[in-house]
């Protein structure tokens, strides 16, 4: 049997699928000069592959079927698997609709396919519910799904069979996503170690599909030796939430990676309060080059109301100036329009951002997923009707202190403010220095010249008197 898989690319904007925001997906289009730079840069950047996708074709290689991918253009096959997102999910309806019209039959995977499937009505032959391998097992077997499927999660991930990236020639042009250099990484791979989420954060959805579970260190490093005999130098993003959440097992793959002199470079994403001056010396040693974490909120308070454990400002920025003077870049991740938030508060985390001083920032609005406890505590708010405005740059939901307008004006400010200083891109480059006086100059005239267009906006803005 031919067997197509459907990992598409969004034509609008910078379009970033499968793990990203628990697989419901991420938009970003560039709304003013700044976030237009930063889709553009994104969009060559930040182009890894569907590794879900690539665990289903060694799963029917397994079994002896042929595999095709296509990240847009129709493909002929018997059955057809498409990776399903809220944010780009008509582009992938309208593609599953040709392949029918074509006499395949096709499936849908992912996270609107497990928590939003009345989107996918009518479009495909099946749904497949949950974490998609249990399903292709029974698909590769010659089993005939129709309707919405139950697809178990596997307790122990060591039985799965590495992702067969050898299919896919999407992997020769991918680049890594934070680093510092202006050339592409010729290979770049996704790697999950675990999957799920061991924190109850409400509004997250990397929880909400299945239950934390973790690979072997073995299982990882024997992964990882395959892609160095196959490709060489490879550089590997860990897509796991939290990749040190097991100090140990995280400690394990490190030193093997080492002991086994295994030619790789790697990003991690994780708690700050998961890290510390040993543990990084240890991801250091093994190629850590890059590392991406949630800060959030400033607000203590604010992070307690939607479950999520706060961290202390100063463990913050020591484990940011520590990861400095190694070498590291890191991305900071920051959520505006929690449901205490003001537009003073945001101006507070925005300096924050600015002060901690990361390589790079992500700023989004806060978005009620489906499948989330926020969901379910915010549906009487929501006014958005369109899925795919669930983007994390558009405002879903009636604020109790901002509108719509404010939001998107703090979430372009907060993106102007950090990376229109002249001192950002001294950081980018790793200069670790402290900054000079003439840059520090640069800097305060930038904040003052965006400090005028806050204040000329709010001004503009009609006195409100209650929005409660």
């Amino acid at each position: 049997m031919r067997i197509v898989l459907a990992d598409l690319k969004g034509a609008d904007g910078f379009v970033n699928k499968d793990t990203v925001v628990g697989g419901f997906g991420l938009r970003f289009r560039g709304f003013s000069f700044t976030t237009r730079l930063i889709e553009r840069f994104r969009k060559h950047y930040q182009n890894v592959p569907s590794i879900h996708a690539n665990y289903l074709a060694a799963i029917f290689e397994q079994q002896g079927h042929d595999i095709a991918f296509t990240d847009n253009e129709d493909v002929e096959g018997d059955l057809a698997l498409v990776l399903t997102s809220l944010i780009d999910f008509r582009h992938e309806t309208q593609w599953a609709q040709r392949a029918r019209s074509r006499g395949i039959r096709v499936g849908f995977f992912g996270a609107v396919a497990t928590h939003a499937t009345e989107l996918l009505e009518g479009h495909g032959d099946f749904v497949i519910k949950g974490e998609p391998e249990e399903a292709a097992m029974r698909l590769a077997r010659g089993e005939v799904l129709s309707g919405p499927i139950e697809s178990r999660p596997l307790p122990d991930l060591d039985v799965l069979p590495f992702p067969a990236w050898h299919l896919n020639q999407d992997v020769k042009t991918v680049r890594h996503a934070v680093g510092r250099s202006p050339w592409a990484t010729r290979f770049a791979f996704p790697i999950l170690s675990s999957r799920s989420c061991s924190e109850f954060c409400t509004y997250c959805p990397h929880r909400t599909t299945a239950a934390y579970r973790s690979r072997s260190p073995q299982n990882v490093l024997a992964e990882i030796e395959n892609l160095c005999d196959r490709y060489g130098e490879v550089y590997l993003i860990f897509r796991d939430p939290l990749f040190s959440v097991e100090r140990e097992r995280s400690v394990a793959i490190a030193l093997g990676i080492r002991e086994r002199q295994l030619p790789v470079r790697f990003e991690c994403e994780t708690r700050l309060d998961r890290l510390d001056p040993e543990l990084l010396d240890t991801f250091y040693g093994a190629g850590l080059r890059a590392i991406t974490f949630g800060v959030e909120s400033l607000e203590d308070g604010t992070l307690k109301r939607v479950a999520r454990r706060p961290i202390p400002l100063e463990h913050q920025r020591s484990m940011v100036e520590y990861c400095r003077q190694l070498g590291v870049a890191t991305e900071a991740f920051y959520v505006f329009g929690f449901p205490q938030d003001t537009i003073d508060s945001l101006r507070a985390t925005i300096q924050y951002a600015i002060e901690l001083n990361t390589t790079a920032a992500m700023f989004k609005i806060l978005t009620p997923y489906p499948g989330t406890p926020l969901r379910k505590r915010m549906e009487p708010l929501i006014t958005e009707t369109d899925p795919e405005k669930f983007d994390g740059q558009t405002p879903t939901f009636r604020h109790p202190n901002l509108t719509n307008d404010e939001l998107r004006f703090l979430l372009g400010s907060a993106y102007s403010r950090f990376y229109c200083r002249p001192s950002w891109l001294s950081t980018y480059l790793g200069m670790k220095k402290p900054r000079p006086q003439w840059l520090r100059t640069f800097d305060e005239l930038a904040s003052a010249e965006q400090a005028h267009i806050e204040t000329l906006f709010f001004n503009s803005q009609p006195q409100k008197e209650s929005m409660q």
